[in-house]
């Protein structure tokens, strides 16, 4: 386990009012994992502004009744082969399922396939979830 280095920190008094109900109600069990998640998420934005490499998974549901749209979504994945690590394809009922697709590579391609993902005609919604290779989180 890494050193642990302890530091002072001054902030408003209803700023750490509203953090520690904002904490308690996300279950932390003290003020310090919430700093450290804090700043970790935003060493994170900053790879994925910086264009490193990053991981993340792709989810999206759509209706696999429309006519080529399997087809599609799949052509576009296999063009992205080098970035995809796994994908995970769920029947929610007749007509909707979900994909998720675990990603690692540049932000801006991992960027990329989720644009040409969620913008295919018949997918009805599709996120990107980042997070890090956990390489620089030290």
């Amino acid at each position: 386990m890494a050193q642990l280095v302890r530091f002072g920190v001054s902030i408003e008094s209803s700023l750490l009012e509203k953090f520690d109900r904002h904490i308690e109600n996300k279950g932390y069990s003290t003020r310090s994992e919430a700093l450290r998640d804090l700043i970790r998420q935003e060493l994170i934005k900053k790879e994925w502004e910086e264009d490193d490499e990053v991981a993340g998974a792709i989810t999206f549901i759509f209706d696999h009744h429309q006519r080529g749209l399997t087809s599609r979504l799949t052509s576009i994945q296999h063009g992205y082969q080098e970035i995809i690590i796994s994908s995970q394809h769920i029947h929610l009922d007749h007509h909707n399922c979900l994909e998720i697709v675990a990603v690692k590579g540049r932000a801006t391609e991992v960027q990329k396939l989720a644009n040409a993902l969620q913008s295919v005609k018949g997918v009805r919604h599709g996120t990107l979830s980042m997070s890090s290779t956990g390489k620089s989180l030290g």
